[in-house]
């Protein structure tokens, strides 16, 4: 008998029974194929890659022990009690019997997704840290158009609405919101939330258009489940400030479509009501204490506590960024034009400490509010102007968020071709070339972080102006001192440049100074090297010489706009 002998029906091993194919798996569950695919989606069970295929490079493989948990679990028993429900309303329906179907209809079984939140994610930490495919999705859906006989019903397009403004208006009210970019897929963000960076992206606020191309089945099947992980999540985050969930809105804003706005009224009021008790009980138990030490003090002294007790603040816990994000559009109100879309900016605005107002019923303050700092519109020209305010585009907005500064206005005043807008979540000391804007705001954090002492006898919007003019003034000097270095290097590179031409024509090693031999040697280190080792390499230098390539190409695209522009 050979050793490996096997008798037939016995058990199996190595690939043989550690994988399954999707038939095999189907087959074991006794359940259909698009049921397995839903229930694979929400337990988080994905096909794997055996080394070895014992059923052939075309099928596709489990492993065992996911299939093996996927038989003991309830929504497998939940569905297949649904599709008994279902064959039993199918026949009561062609036996013509209406009431018994209509009482079998009310009485269906149902499922919920809850379960999986906390088998999925035993810690808090770990949901935040699976939100960006989440959030992207639920802002997807929130975009599409609620027409009647679509793909995706009405309500679940609600539902992602409600659970998006949620999100949002947690993530302006405890100012998380860290980095934003406008691309052509959309507007990206990033915020911070207990340490975890969650980054998705949002559609832009046109008409979307459902195509025929996509599998809506298992889209729907995936937003499913991500519904339910931000209820949850959401939940936790409102609890955690002292907000009720979910928050009851306005219904004359909600009437409106104002939600993001009615969304921190609700929030903002609550946490005042909050941080009022929280205040009231401090001062109680201060002026308790006062009266336990007016006994031991001398007359002229409570004069002094009951001064402390009046300044009682409650305590900030929120770390140095926060504080800085929260402060950056402190004291300014902001007017949205028609055409400027709403939402995203009354987001970001807000997520900053900024007060906006909007065209429209439902708005905090009107467009003739004499108090407003800056107007936010994307047309040409205007109707009507008011001087105590500027003018610009929304790309300020964004530009003045990533670099954590209040920018110069000139540059994106209506009309005008603003500068370019740089990502934020490009590293360009890693990718070894810094645009010429980039350098520029560089140079106006720099001065900011000077703190420039104000004139004194001067008014704020003098004030304001000088203020300009000094950082626009330090800014030039830098980029002068900068340039004339730059233009000093370039020209002392290129002499020993034309240098080392002419030794290598002379076959003389520009390193050595010694002659060198025309027919090079191969590397002998390269040659010691393992084939493994020696494509690692390989990769690492074509990818230093392709981020050269990449960096020569822009610099000598800037070259060619600067003489086009002379």
């Amino acid at each position: 008998m050979p050793k490996h002998y096997r008798p037939a029906g016995k058990k199996k091993e190595g690939n043989a029974a550690k994988y399954v194919t999707r038939s095999q798996a189907v087959k074991s569950l006794q359940v259909t194929l698009p049921l397995f695919r839903k229930i694979c989606i929400w337990k988080g069970i994905f096909p794997r890659d055996p080394k070895k295929k014992i059923k052939g490079n075309h099928q596709t493989y489990y492993h065992t022990k996911d299939i093996s948990f996927l038989h003991h679990d309830p929504l497998v028993d939940i569905h297949r009690d649904i599709r008994a429900h279902d064959k039993k309303i199918k026949k009561a329906l062609s036996k013509k019997n209406k009431p018994r179907a209509v009482r079998l209809e009310e009485h269906k079984p149902s499922y919920s997704l809850d379960r999986l939140i906390l088998e999925r994610y035993p810690r808090f930490i770990d949901a935040l840290g699976d939100l960006d495919d989440c959030l992207t999705m639920i802002h997807l859906f929130a975009s599409l158009p609620t027409l009647q006989n679509e793909k995706v019903d009405v309500k679940r397009i609600h539902n992602c609405r409600r659970l998006s403004h949620e999100w949002q208006a947690y993530i302006s009210r405890t100012n998380k919101l860290r980095k934003t970019f406008i691309s052509v897929k959309g507007i990206y963000y990033q915020v911070e939330v207990d340490g975890q960076k969650i980054t998705w992206i949002a559609p832009h606020s046109i008409q979307q258009v459902v195509t025929d191309d996509v599998d809506f089945n298992v889209m729907l099947t995936f937003l499913e489940y991500y519904e339910t992980l931000l209820a949850f999540v959401n939940f936790k985050l409102y609890h955690s400030i002292d907000v009720k969930y979910p928050p009851i809105l306005d219904p004359r804003l909600e009437a409106l479509a104002a939600d993001l706005y009615a969304l921190s009224r609700y929030i903002a009021n609550r946490s005042k009501e909050q941080g009022g008790n929280e205040l009231s009980s401090k001062l109680d138990e201060s002026q308790l204490t006062l009266a336990q030490l007016q006994h031991q003090l001398v007359p002229c002294e409570p004069g002094v506590l009951m001064h402390l007790v009046e300044e009682t603040e409650i305590e900030d816990d929120a770390d140095e960024e926060t504080k800085e994000c929260r402060s950056l559009f402190k004291n300014m109100r902001f007017f949205l034009g028609r055409e400027v879309p709403r939402e995203p900016l009354l987001f970001v605005i807000s997520a900053f400490g900024g007060m906006v107002s909007w065209e429209g019923d439902g708005a905090p303050f009107e467009e003739s509010d004499t108090s407003i700092t800056h107007q936010i519109v994307d047309r040409p020209t205007q109707n009507h102007l008011f001087l105590c305010r500027e003018y610009i585009q929304p790309q300020w907005v964004f530009d003045s968020v990533n670099a954590r500064i209040i920018l110069p206005t000139e540059d994106y005043l209506v009309g005008k071709v603003p500068p370019p807008h740089l990502s934020p979540f490009v590293d360009n000391d890693a990718e070894g070339y810094t645009p010429d804007y980039a350098q520029k705001i560089k140079q106006l954090q720099a001065a900011v972080r000077k703190q420039v002492l104000p004139v004194p006898s001067i008014g704020n919007e003098d004030q304001n102006d000088t203020q300009n003019l000094l950082l626009e003034g330090v800014a030039g000097r830098v980029e002068a001192n900068k340039a004339a270095e730059r233009k000093k290097e370039m020209s002392k590179q290129e002499k020993q440049h034309h240098e080392e031409m002419k030794m290598e024509l002379q076959g003389i090693s520009p390193a050595t100074g010694t002659i060198q031999n025309m027919s090079e040697e191969p590397d002998m280190s390269e040659l010691t090297m393992s084939r493994r080792k020696r494509g690692l390499y390989e990769s690492i230098r074509i990818s230093k010489q392709r981020r050269k390539a990449k960096v020569d190409h822009l610099e000598y695209r800037k070259r060619s706009i600067a003489k086009n522009q002379k």
